[in-house]
């Protein structure tokens, strides 16, 4: 009996015809290496059942696996908690290889985009899948500009807000309240099969994208006191952003054009990433036929949590920490005695160099030739170059990522550390809106409904008296702290009110 015979009767059930099944399963699996090689042979050691699952594209149908079980049993699933190795759908709009640091927007290398176009037609790229000639970009620019302004609604909306409140939150809550301001676009209103009209689909999609410039750089505005602004027409989407951040009074503003030139290509590294955190909660917000502003304000509540839109903010307070070059070598032992975090170096993708990391370091040189060297570019130079000596951080693939350097020259350029994660989310809706008009064509966009595994009790058929139940055993994750201040004012009493029976009277005091 040869290796792969003595494997099988090994994984056959107890009382099954050895040399039977033996040899079927040996000629099952010539065959199917003699007709396919993109066949994956799977043995369920339960039952000793073989399936044949087909492998295309490098993947396995998930769907597939459910036909694999115990008679009588559920469907195999397959367990894979944040998603680290499972394919929801598939795209045309971009390509990474992380092992090689490869990035391609629609077949184009990241490197030739930021070197050759500007974000207008990096965006048309993505939501079209070619670069426009120049009569398209002159149409798609001109219809950009007329679609920038905001609605008045909005305007009043901005200033609600208080002028510490985090402008993430603020951005969110504009692009949320949007979808109640293009009724004609909602298909809770408008009917369920509004998108299929691709003018409509494409007037909002192209709407959301114009607008964020000028709702990003309001809500700045507002959170200095100043007059909100208009979008320029006469600008550029970049250009016409940094005006509307610099503006002061009624004059007409125009920006550095270097400075203009680094965001402008900051914009286009950072326009799509594949299907990453906040491009998956458009997706699936999407799926269940969420207008496209809800939709969007979906994407951008999942780019304000800082694991994903907070990266680059974490490499600035980093390199303020450790100040000077010569606190380099120390903060590094730190890190490799697990004491600090190296921030900015490692991808959940790339196990290489970040290809994006390479373009953002030239940038960096660019910008500071205009605004003059800051101490943390000095830093961040010596904490890169002796990372990158060190074995340690070499053999566990940590290299700097995007938010390395991109924090950096945000800093360099005035914006504000909480404002960081909305120059991420300006560029991204060009993603984002490439990947919805994506999913709203592809015959396979069902709604995202997702399994668990569950782990909690098996049937409690009944509920016992309230005296007799045990008191939870907790960390107090039911109750809810009470602030001094609250406190206090749950003590008072209201002026047009009697005291309570056991208050004390002034005379009494």
């Amino acid at each position: 009996m040869n290796r792969l015979s003595v494997i099988n009767a090994h994984l056959r059930p107890p009382g099954a015809n050895t040399a039977d099944n033996s040899e079927g399963q040996e000629k099952r699996r010539k065959t199917v290496a003699a007709s396919s090689k993109d066949i994956l042979i799977v043995v369920d050691e339960r039952t000793g059942n073989e399936y044949s699952l087909s492998i295309q594209n490098d993947t396995v149908q998930a769907k597939d696996f459910g036909k694999i079980r115990v008679p009588g049993g559920p469907s195999l699933r397959i367990y894979d908690p944040g998603q680290m190795n499972t394919c929801v759908c598939s795209s045309r709009i971009t390509y990474i290889d992380g092992a090689k640091g490869i990035l391609r927007y629609r077949g184009y290398p990241i490197e030739t985009l930021a070197e050759k176009v500007c974000f207008e037609e990096c965006a048309f790229l993505l939501m079209y899948g070619e670069l426009p000639s120049a009569s398209q970009l002159a149409s798609y620019t001109a219809t950009l500009r007329r679609l920038a302004d905001i609605p008045t609604d909005l305007r009043r909306l901005i200033k609600t807000f208080r002028p510490d409140a985090h402008p993430m939150g603020m951005l969110m809550s504009c692009l949320a309240a949007a979808g109640t301001l293009f009724p004609e676009a909602n298909p809770c209103i408008a009917g369920q099969t509004v998108y299929k009209d691709v003018l409509v689909r494409n007037k909002h999609l192209l709407k959301v994208l114009a607008m964020m410039p000028a709702i990003a750089a309001n809500i700045q505005r507002h959170r200095q006191g100043l007059q909100l602004v208009n979008p320029d027409p006469k600008l550029g989407f970049t250009a016409s952003f940094m005006a509307m951040m610099d503006r002061r009074g009624d004059s007409a503003c125009y920006s550095h054009p270097v400075l203009v030139k680094a965001l402008d290509i900051l914009f286009i590294l950072h326009a799509d990433h594949e299907l990453n955190c906040s491009t998956a909660a458009a997706r699936h917000v999407a799926s269940s036929n969420a207008d496209i502003y809800t939709s969007m304000a979906a994407a951008t509540g999942a780019l304000y949590g800082p694991r994903h839109g907070g990266a680059n903010e974490a490499v600035v307070r980093m390199l303020e920490r450790i100040k000077t070059i010569g606190a380099v070598p120390e903060f590094i032992a730190m890190v490799k005695d697990r004491k600090e975090k190296l921030m900015g170096f490692g991808h959940r993708v790339y196990k290489s160099y970040d290809p994006r990391a390479n373009i953002i370091r030239q940038v960096a040189e660019l910008v500071f030739k205009v605004v003059g060297d800051s101490p943390l570019i000095e830093v961040a130079r010596e904490l890169e170059r002796v990372a990158m000596k060190d074995p340690y951080f070499t053999t566990r693939r940590l290299y700097p990522n995007v938010d390395f350097y991109s924090g950096i020259i945000y800093k360099a350029m005035g914006f504000p550390i909480d404002f960081f994660p909305l120059l991420f989310a300006i560029p991204r809706t060009a993603g984002w809106t490439a990947h919805f008009n994506e999913f709203i064509n592809d015959p396979e966009n069902r709604i995202a409904r997702p399994f668990q595994v569950y782990l909690g009790h098996g049937l409690r058929s009944e509920v016992p008296p309230i005296e007799e139940r045990q008191e939870l055993v907790t960390d107090s994750a039911f109750q809810v702290k009470i602030s001094a201040e609250e406190r206090r004012q749950l003590l008072s009493v209201a002026r047009d009110t009697s005291p309570p029976p056991d208050a004390l009277t002034a005379n009494e005091i």
